[in-house]
């Protein structure tokens, strides 16, 4: 079932957001070598709760961090210890926030210091991927319309799309209904509707589009060893527009 929000709980999930954003921002000038992914995660709990938050994913299905963390071959929901990022690594970092009983999600990924060409570029039309995904977050169109948007520049660009996991409804819990693919498929296809609050997030590989899972039961790896990036943005469907609520301002 989708549950449309308001004008007043869109505007509690867009200070989640805020909050979320500002998180990030500082996450950022964190990222360099030698830190650890339980440092960035012990940083961004207390971060949030200095500010009257919770971090969404901790005691989630028993996840038991913050943030995902997630290198270079790591799709999503690597756990946070004492790895430390290394010059030249790709980090993916997943956040969700709850303030005051509304929710947010959001992910970036980001390179250590200088990193190769190769990893840039994948990066770069991941993030394209989530701003053509964006773009076809209106009111009026289905649920295909983002997910066909990402799949095909991802293809175009011969990356790989992971299937399993995708992108979701939130705003009242972490996960809500519709689930919103990378790539159009047969299921469920709804209109977009004012009130909707939907997580978009691509998930490219530079290899194939497979996937395994590592004997921890969360963290999500390329199948092939190959990189993988991540970009996510919260977003509401407005009566004649949309809006990312997961910006840093």
């Amino acid at each position: 079932m989708i549950r449309l929000k308001n004008e007043k709980e869109i505007a509690g999930i867009r200070e989640s957001g805020r909050l979320l954003a500002g998180t990030l921002e500082e996450l950022k000038k964190l990222v360099d070598p030698g830190i650890s992914t339980r440092e960035m995660d012990s940083f961004a709990r207390s971060w949030i709760e200095s500010r009257g938050g919770k971090p969404a994913f901790l005691g989630y299905m028993n996840y038991p961090a913050s943030l995902c963390v997630s290198l270079n071959n790591e799709v999503i929901h690597g756990i946070p210890g004492p790895r430390k990022l290394r010059q030249g690594d790709i980090v993916s970092i997943d956040l969700g926030v709850d303030l005051n009983g509304y929710f947010s999600d959001a992910a970036i990924t980001l390179a250590v210091g200088a990193t190769s060409k190769k990893r840039e570029r994948l990066m770069q039309i991941t993030r394209e991927c989530l701003a053509r995904g964006l773009a076809q977050a209106l009111p009026g169109n289905r649920i295909s319309d983002i997910s066909r948007a990402v799949y095909d520049h991802a293809v175009r660009n011969t990356f790989g799309v992971v299937r399993e996991y995708c992108g979701h409804g939130t705003g009242f819990a972490m996960h809500e209904d519709p689930q919103v693919p990378n790539y159009a498929g047969p299921g469920p296809n709804p209109r977009l509707k004012e009130g909707m609050v939907l997580a978009i997030e691509p998930m490219i590989n530079a290899g194939t589009g497979d996937i395994e899972l590592l004997e921890d039961g969360w963290t999500v790896v390329t199948a092939d060893g190959d990189d993988s990036a991540h970009f996510e943005h919260t977003v509401a469907i407005l009566r004649d527009r949309m809006e990312i609520l997961t910006l840093f301002e």
